[in-house]
């Protein structure tokens, strides 16, 4: 039975991942999710259900268009690989719970603004304002240990990015600390603050690698959606395990 739930919430994630690059990508343009079908950005051809399926379509059509060949993204199918992964490892941890409720909700939040600061290096309000009273709603059923936690860290979060971009004059996005509100509300303050350290450290990897691999100019921008998803997500999962390995050290 358990592996049945495992199988449904992965091809849930699966279908879900498929929705959230369309909504990541539409959204930033005031465009609506529902219409026109899905198409190549290219010859503009209309995807047919068999280009729509997750990750098949893109393994089968060897990431190209089937018409005018051009190569398609590949964070379409780690959108939808990984939105499908962590739906499952979410119930493997969590079971039919409360919790699952805001982990789900949590990770399709974090998938989302993954491909909209990919894009576009927006993270859109209307997203954000989209998930906070589901994330509301979420914590009032599932709360932290400590309820108020929950409000700590959205205002701490929030807060804190906002010094950085104080201090750094804008090197910090306004979506980023918007952002840190919702995350600060569901991982609470301790959790909040290991996140963003990890985030930090996540960017600066990825800055070195792009500025040794892609041969990229120290000053060109680099998306910090993306480390602050997979910062999140860890720290969601593992920050006590973290924290107390931490511990042990001092």
């Amino acid at each position: 039975m358990t592996i049945m739930y495992l199988f449904f919430f992965l091809l849930l994630g699966l279908i879900l991942g498929s929705f959230y690059n369309v909504v990541g990508l539409r959204i930033p343009k005031n465009k609506s999710i529902i219409f026109p079908r899905a198409s190549c950005s290219n010859c503009q051809h209309t995807l047919t259900i068999i280009e729509l399926v997750p990750i098949f379509s893109y393994i089968l059509l060897r990431g190209k268009c089937r018409i005018c060949k051009i190569r398609i993204s590949p964070i379409y199918m780690i959108i939808e690989f990984f939105t499908g992964i962590l739906f499952a490892f979410s119930y493997y941890q969590l079971g039919f719970s409360t919790e699952l409720f805001v982990a789900l909700l949590f990770i399709s939040l974090l998938m989302i603004i993954t491909v909209s600061d990919i894009a576009y290096m927006l993270i859109p309000n209307k997203i954000l304002l989209f998930f906070l009273p589901l994330l509301i709603l979420g914590r009032i059923l599932s709360p932290l240990t400590l309820w108020w936690d929950s409000l700590l860290g959205a205002v701490m979060g929030f807060g804190l990015l906002l010094l950085i971009a104080a201090v750094s004059k804008g090197g910090i996005g306004g979506g980023d600390i918007k952002l840190f509100f919702l995350i600060g509300l569901v991982l609470g303050t301790v959790s909040t603050l290991l996140t963003l350290f990890l985030a930090a450290m996540i960017g600066m990897l990825l800055a070195i690698i792009q500025l040794n691999l892609y041969k990229k100019d120290r000053k060109t921008p680099i998306p910090f959606g993306p480390s602050i998803a997979l910062a999140s997500i860890i720290i969601y999962f593992y920050g006590k395990q973290i924290m107390a390995w931490y511990m042990q050290l001092l």
